[in-house]
């Protein structure tokens, strides 16, 4: 999901330097939602490694 992300990142950064301003408004939007969808997954897969109280692989 970060690499969509990121994906989305290059397309609205492209796309603004290219001048499609609404292009780059909607991938950028995108991106911001897909990176705080990760964050959220990340920090509940974090909290329920936690709770469950093994220790991480190596």
């Amino acid at each position: 999901m970060l690499g969509w992300s990121l994906v989305f990142l290059v397309v609205a950064l492209i796309a603004g330097v290219l001048g499609f301003t609404g292009v780059a408004g909607a991938a950028a939007g995108i991106a911001k939602i897909l990176f705080f969808v990760f964050v959220v997954l990340l920090v509940i897969s974090l909290i329920a490694n936690a709770v469950r109280g093994r220790p991480p692989k190596l």
